[in-house]
């Protein structure tokens, strides 16, 4: 028998005598842990809650020991105890748009949690119904300690209800409320305005791009960043009208197949998403145009898709995993305390 096995057969044996069970019959509690690591009860306790102000070796150590033998929080007495779930609540509206979003962001987050207190649970939000009710179910029956949430408006009635409260939040995108409030967002002015630059220079001489939502915040700075390059270069351009990066993928298709058999038709297309570029390519094949020359094209890439697409496609690379690992943090950082706004925000560049 190796040291390591006499090792786990002694803590294992040590845990019968501490508990006065053994097998499947043991339940292990803070005491059993305490006993095991020689520690006080209320030590133990501040280590597993993640306390700043017990040693991060005597944390790990803690950890460590109550996952060899088992050990599970009662969660209903801890919140009693503490006033808090130790719960961090996504609410997530699924769209097929971005490819990987819902992914990308929950591998971000989890990453920011991992080694707390803290796990992750998804709340899913539909689109036929208002934003604000999943996220004012989670703050009135205290189901989480922060709130993450995405697809921001403009004067967001998530935002206001939220800092009404003082409830932690951190929202995917920014509002144009006169109250700063925590989020992190992707420079989307820049992306569509470098995309435009991108596409004049490579010789496109009228430009298209299919916008969010109206509602979106970011559908306004994606409009402002196109709108300020086209009209510095003087060239022909045109907003979709009746899709949007929300309509069905076939949706998106038929518009842009019908427009590409139309006179005067644009030769240069900026893509918020990967699944409007997908359309973007099979219209031109459909129509035998040559991408690249008859048609040319800037996507924002989110995935690894267009990596292997052929022939290559022009991109600009938005980070959600980065994203999500940002709001983690912030997030985690407005739970522990009161924080300047501005240590809460965050701004991820082209």
């Amino acid at each position: 028998m190796s040291l390591e096995d006499l090792g786990e057969k002694g803590r294992r044996a040590k845990s019968e005598r501490v508990t006065g069970k053994s097998g499947a019959d043991a339940k292990p509690t803070l005491k059993t842990i305490a006993e095991l690591t020689g520690l006080a009860v209320t030590t133990v306790s501040h280590a597993l809650a993640d306390a700043p102000q017990i040693a991060l070796e005597t944390r790990q150590r803690v950890r460590k020991v109550a996952a060899d033998i088992g050990y599970l929080p009662d969660r209903a007495a801890q919140r009693l105890r503490t006033g808090r779930t130790n719960v961090i609540s996504l609410v997530l509206d699924p769209h097929e748009e971005i490819l990987g979003y819902a992914t990308s962001m929950i591998n971000g987050l989890t990453e920011a949690l991992r080694g707390t207190a803290y796990h992750l649970v998804i709340t899913p939000h539909f689109s036929d119904t208002p934003q604000i009710d999943p996220v004012r179910h989670i703050m009135r029956n205290r189901m989480a300690d922060g709130i993450v949430f995405t697809r921001t408006e403009p004067a967001d009635e998530r935002v206001k209800l939220l800092m009404e409260n003082n409830f932690p939040f951190i929202c995917h995108g920014r509002t144009e409320l006169a109250t700063a409030h925590p989020y992190v967002d992707y420079d989307n002015y820049s992306f569509a305005y470098q995309a435009a630059k991108k596409l004049i220079a490579a010789g496109a001489r009228k430009l298209s791009i299919i916008l969010p939502p109206e509602r979106f915040t970011f559908a306004h700075h994606l409009r402002h960043g196109f709108m300020t390059a086209v009209r510095e270069e003087g060239i022909g351009f045109e907003i979709a009208r009746g899709v949007t990066l929300d309509s069905k993928s076939d949706d998106i298709r038929n518009y842009l197949f019908h427009r590409m058999g139309e006179p005067e038709r644009p030769d240069g297309y900026i893509c918020g998403g990967e699944v409007s570029a997908l359309a973007v390519m099979a219209s031109a094949y459909d129509h035998r145009l040559e991408l690249g020359t008859d048609i040319r094209l800037v996507a924002k890439q989110t995935s690894g898709l267009f990596d292997q697409v052929r022939p290559r496609v022009e991109t600009i690379y938005e980070d959600l995993t980065e994203a999500g690992l940002l709001m983690g943090k912030l997030l985690l950082k407005r739970i522990a305390g009161p924080a300047p706004i501005h240590e809460l925000q965050a701004l991820q560049t082209v």
